[in-house]
Parts: C-alpha cells; structure tokens; sequence
C-alpha cells in the first residue's frame, strides 16, 4: 500500500442509459488534501458516494487503506468520516443531541468526544440550540464535527463551501487546514469551483463528464496558471545573461529549445525584445502567457462555465 490511502481503478457508473461516471481512476495519499473539481452533473457526488458505500459501482475496484475485498472494504471505511450531498441532520434536535445520536450509529464509546469535538469545532456555545436556529455555516461545521468522530483517518466532504459566505469560507478552509496539519488527517473535498478549493488542496483531479481528465499537485498547477512571458531565442544562455545584467532579475527559467519563461516584466515585453536585440540575441518568440485559474478550469472542461 505504501502511503496510498485511496486507490480508485477503472470506476465506472451507468444510471439506466446515463454513463455518469467513465473508467476513473485515482489515488489519494496520507497527508494530502485533495480537490476534486467539476461541473455540476459531473459525477462528484457518485463517486465520493461510490468511495463511501452509499451507491455501488458497475465496474472498477476501490482500494481503502489497501484493502479491496468487499467485506474488508466495509470494515476500512470505520476509519472514514464523511459529509456527501445534504448533511444528514435532525433539524428538530440539538447539536448535542444530533452529535448523540451518530455516536450511537458509530458504535463510539463514551461521550467524551462529542464535547472535544464541539470545543474543537466552535459550537460548544451552541450544544443546545436546536440545528433549525443554525446558520449554514454552523450547520457545516456540525457536519463536520459528525465525520470527526470515531477519529477518522480520511475525511470526504462534498461541495462543503456552497451557500457559505465570504468570511465563513475562509473559515471552514482554516479549521480543514488545522485538522490535515495538526492531527494527520488527510482530505478529500469536492467543489464546482476551482478557485474555492485552491487555497486549501495540494493536489487536484478535474473531473469532466464521468471522467478525470486532469490531475496536477499545487506546485504545478501554479506553474501552469502563473503569468510570464514565453521567450523562443537563438541562445538561451546568452539571453539569460543579458537578462539578468540588463533587466536586473534572476526570476526565469531556461526550458528546452532555447526557451525561457520569465516571471518579470510580464506587461513589457517590447521593453524585453529591445533589450535582448540591442545584445544581439535573436528573438525569435515573445509573448505573454499563463491564465486566471478559473478560465484554466474552463479550457480543460471544454469552455463550459463553474456556474
């Protein structure tokens, strides 16, 4: 197993004629925090459902903590806390007395922890209120703290941010951060936006149409989004010396082809070419490049809007 928490391979998923989900195959490792992008309709809230055993796949093996056999698979996922779709919540009751009741459905003993994670989780204040008389974002949080018990290893939390407002996004952001870095505990969440989650994640899976038709850790996608000019020239080396003696900046890198991406003077480029063709480097190239994350996410999913 290594340090594969989750391995997904080949699931597939058909709802009567509707292919929902297409051969997707994915691993997640211990510590990560892991975003899986998509469009509404994409197959998010199937395949996290098929992860947890709430639907059942059509084809494909799901690997949890090593483990495939189905009733070793069922056993593994007592080490799973998850929110997927509504929070299941008893809207009459109290966050105390809902925090009660999913102990009892997990078998915990003791009530030790429904206080801890209370504690943990801002809402000791509200033990007593009744779920109805919550915000959204407390109604997240309760949820939240239901997944925790039980101490899983792994959390899975569908489109958690929805509804949520500015302040309690980077709130819930802060508290997933706290929980990954502070107890171990890796992640797997879900959004229709890409910018939501970007702050939080170190890898992400873009799912399109059933399919994962991307997957990148931060560092890459950064690279991929950050603007620089693209520079194609007769010799990189001798261009990147002139660029650091006449430019003044060591923010570039020499790619194959005798291309270099530099990371300043993005908005000057005339100034780069008269700068380098006064040397005598010939330009064969230059232009700006890189994109926003959001209109990254729509040329891989084929220009649809996140909406």
């Amino acid at each position: 197993m290594g340090n594969d928490i989750l391995k997904l391979i080949g699931i597939s998923k058909k709802y009567k004629n509707l292919k929902v989900l297409d051969s997707v195959s994915m691993t997640i490792k211990k510590g990560e925090i892991y975003g899986l992008i998509g469009l509404n309709g994409a197959g998010k809230s199937t395949l996290l459902r098929i992860i947890t055993g709430l639907s059942i796949a059509d084809k494909g093996t799901i690997q949890l903590f090593g483990e495939s056999e189905q009733d070793k698979l069922q056993y593994e996922r007592r080490r799973v806390g998850a929110v997927v779709e509504a929070p299941a919540l008893y809207d009459n009751k109290t966050v105390y007395e809902n925090m009660h009741i999913n102990r009892l459905q997990k078998g915990i003993p003791g009530e030790l922890a429904i206080e801890k994670l209370l504690r943990s989780l801002e809402l000791i204040g509200e033990k007593n209120k009744k779920v109805k008389t919550l915000s959204l974002g407390g109604k997240q949080r309760l949820a939240i703290a239901m997944a925790l018990l039980g101490d899983p290893e792994l959390i899975i939390l569908d489109e958690p941010i929805n509804g949520l407002d500015p302040v309690k996004v980077i709130e819930l952001r802060e508290l997933l951060k706290k929980l990954n870095r502070e107890y171990g505990i890796t992640i797997l969440i879900s959004s229709h936006i890409l910018g939501e989650v970007y702050h939080l994640a170190t890898r992400f899976g873009v799912i399109h149409k059933g399919k994962i038709v991307e997957e990148l850790p931060l560092e890459e996608l950064n690279s991929k989004c950050k603007k620089y000019v693209h520079i194609k020239v007769d010799n990189a080396a001798s261009a990147a010396v002139v660029i650091n003696k006449e430019l003044g900046t060591l923010n570039y890198n020499i790619l194959p082809n005798e291309v270099i991406n530099l990371y300043d003077y993005v908005d000057e480029t005339e100034l780069v070419t008269e700068v380098l063709v006064k040397a005598g480097i010939k330009v064969k190239e230059i232009m700006p490049k890189g994109e926003e994350l959001e209109a990254y996410f729509s040329k891989i999913v084929g220009g649809e809007q996140s909406v």
